[in-house]
């Protein structure tokens, strides 16, 4: 009888096109994943030459995760082949005032990097559970730590993101699933273009390489550790959001991420 290669093991990731969500992506293909990417803009389909370059069959999903539909389309791309590492990286983040910008954008965000994450999480990992196997790597940020003014939705939704990281970790304890929050602060992405941001002070400050913060993140996730907070820096800011007052926190991220502060 001839022998039957065992199939790869697959990773499903969002947000994969660019930045931090194209490197955890580009780490599952090196180390022998099959992979399901998907995201709402950007190179997807040049992502995907590149991972499969690497060895990787590669299913390439573009779809607005911040809609039922968009997780519709990659639930239907998993086509119900078990997921060993679910990589909910999806997100953007929106600056101005919050009083400034239309409500539909500020819900896209909401809907994107809260509605749409859960969703998925929610259908992929219900099938971990019953299977009692499988890795969750989820991209909060040290910005969940901070009241972020003329951030303030981005920074609200990853608070949210960061505590349900650790709720559903607990809940999932002794269930062969691990769940790990990935805690980066800024970084050399398009993030701060896409939030039309990028006449602050954030956006012309140097920044993390998202390869690195990647790379602290899919480690940790192997580890099966609780979080990760990427970059020394941030690790501080980490630490300090414990002790300082959130009126100060609030008015520090506001010299940084207010309009024009790139100029000050």
């Amino acid at each position: 009888m001839a022998s039957v290669n065992p199939p790869h093991p697959l990773a499903v990731v969002t947000g994969a096109s660019t930045g931090i969500g194209r490197e955890l992506a580009r780490l599952a293909a090196q180390e022998g994943y099959d992979l399901v990417i998907a995201a709402d803009q950007g190179p997807l389909d040049e992502a995907a030459a590149q991972f499969r370059a690497l060895g990787a069959a590669v299913d390439a999903i573009e779809c607005d995760l911040s809609t039922a539909f968009g997780v519709d389309k990659l639930v239907l791309a998993i086509g119900g082949r078990p997921v060993d590492v679910l990589v909910a990286n999806a997100g953007h983040g929106l600056g101005h005032a919050f009083l400034d910008k239309s409500f539909s954008e500020a819900r896209h965000v909401i809907d994107t990097n809260i509605t749409g994450t859960l969703d998925v999480i929610h259908r992929v990992v219900g099938d971990m559970r019953q299977r009692r196997h499988g890795r969750v790597l989820i991209t909060g940020s040290i910005a969940g730590l901070m009241p972020g003014s003329f951030q303030a939705v981005y920074n609200g939704t990853k608070a949210f993101i960061d505590s349900f990281s650790f709720a559903l970790r607990n809940e999932l304890k002794d269930s062969g699933v691990s769940v790990t929050c990935l805690m980066p602060g800024a970084t050399e992405t398009r993030f701060f273009e896409r939030a039309d941001m990028m006449d602050t002070k954030i956006a012309v400050d140097s920044k993390a390489d998202p390869a690195d913060v990647a790379r602290d993140g899919w480690e940790a996730m192997k580890k099966g550790d609780d979080h990760v907070v990427s970059g020394w820096k941030n690790k501080i800011e980490a630490a300090m959001s414990r002790v300082v007052p959130d009126s100060m926190l609030a008015e520090q991220h506001r010299k940084i991420a207010a309009p024009g502060t790139s100029r000050h």
